[in-house]
């Protein structure tokens, strides 16, 4: 299952930038955090689809989701310009946006590459 993040969550479960200026994640599974609305088309395409990979990498990864509507800070905090938005965030390294609608495959392809790499070592 995705989890909608408020900023308070955001910042125990992600990332707290009140308090760090550099990036320190603080989850303990890689994630994948999709900035959308709910009147935005291609972020309703892509909800389902994070929905079966939520269910496909249940205890690897973990799928948040951020409704910029009502979260605009953590959407400034980012600078999303354009949703769907989605963060790719490792368990160590930099995350990586991706802006658009992306195909499962591709997400699979970036989880497998980007977020589980580290596990698999």
């Amino acid at each position: 299952m995705t989890e909608n993040l408020t900023k308070d969550t955001f910042l125990t479960k992600v990332f707290d930038y009140e308090k760090n200026s550099e990036w320190k994640f603080e989850g303990e599974l890689p994630c994948i955090i999709d900035f959308w609305a709910p009147w935005c088309g291609p972020c309703r395409m892509v909800g389902p689809v994070l929905e079966e990979l939520s269910e496909e990498y249940a205890g690897k990864i973990n799928i948040y989701k951020v409704n910029t509507d009502e979260e605009q800070e953590l959407g400034g905090a980012f600078g999303i310009r354009s949703i769907p938005s989605i963060l790719f965030v490792p368990k160590d390294g930099q995350p990586q946006m991706a802006v658009g609608a992306l195909p499962k495959q591709s997400l699979k392809e970036v989880i497998e590459k980007e977020l589980l790499k580290t596990q698999l070592n």
